[in-house]
């Protein structure tokens, strides 16, 4: 047992100081000018008041997170990290876990998500969890809004 204990829960606006600065520490996480920045956040719970997550630790550190919502058909999760020295103990899976019944709850039947190709942590979890790669499809964006600039963490 690794001693370090950690709580689940919903997240909170409360907690984005808390969430940014976990972000910050992720080597090559992508964080958007916009859609990442505290209005952003906001604006994504006030839309998904019941479906994201953080995992907090004893000292009350924010040590995991997703952001997760749906569009009334289909869900997504974003932002899918634990802290490195948290990693390894259930917390990813648990914080899964509690999307995905905040999810049924919400009648969503179907969850998707992104990662990227070089992401060799994220991919060897979501396989190890029994998610499925898609290989019978092409992803496409389009940049609505130009400002909206992501940074990628060294």
């Amino acid at each position: 047992m690794s001693g370090k204990t950690y709580t689940i829960r919903t997240m909170t606006l409360e907690d984005y100081e808390g969430l940014r600065a976990l972000w910050m520490t992720i080597r090559g996480f992508g964080i958007r000018s916009i859609d990442d920045s505290r209005e952003g956040v906001e604006r994504f719970l006030g839309r998904n008041p019941a479906t994201s997550v953080v995992a907090v630790a004893e000292d009350g550190a924010i040590v995991g997170g997703i952001l997760c919502g749906h569009d009334g058909r289909r869900g997504c999760l974003y932002h899918v990290c634990v802290r490195a020295d948290y990693r390894r103990l259930g917390i990813g899976k648990a914080m899964v876990v509690h999307c995905m019944n905040a999810l049924r709850r919400e009648q969503i039947n179907k969850v998707s998500l992104i990662a990227f190709t070089q992401n060799d942590v994220g991919n060897a979890f979501w396989n190890c969890i029994g998610w499925t790669r898609r290989e019978d499809l092409n992803y496409y964006d389009f940049t609505l809004n130009e400002e909206n600039i992501t940074a990628f963490n060294q």
